[in-house]
């Protein structure tokens, strides 16, 4: 497939990362995503029952992130890959979580992992 929905820097704020300290406040995340989908049935039908609604997939991404504190951005990208692909039903997801307050040196750190259904389940 070569049609992808995508999601471009949502800013979630977060409890993120492996310091005492940092458990103690919010630093945000930005999340990419790009989403394998065939967008052809809802082109045809103008009906968002076809498309792969991407402002309910925001939500979702704020919530998982919000229902607890994470260590890593790691493991915060492959909770969003595995959810998305399970909620969803995305054959193949990219997901992208950027820390920009990790390192005061640079503009942002990240991962990024891709992910396909077999590997999900």
């Amino acid at each position: 497939m070569n049609d992808f929905v995508s999601i471009e820097g949502l800013e979630v704020p977060a409890v993120i990362g492996i310091f005492d300290w940092e458990q103690a406040i919010q630093q945000p995340l930005v999340i990419d995503l790009e989403m394998a989908w065939n967008n052809q049935p809802a082109a045809q039908s103008g009906d968002i029952a076809d498309a792969l609604d991407y402002d309910a997939v925001q939500r979702k991404v704020v919530q998982w992130i919000d229902e607890k504190p994470w260590g890593l951005i790691e493991e915060v990208a492959e909770m969003l890959a595995a959810r998305i692909i399970d909620m969803y039903s995305v054959a193949t997801i990219k997901v992208r979580v950027a820390k920009p307050t990790a390192v005061k040196a640079a503009r942002t750190v990240a991962v990024t992992i891709v992910r396909a259904q077999a590997e999900t389940e």
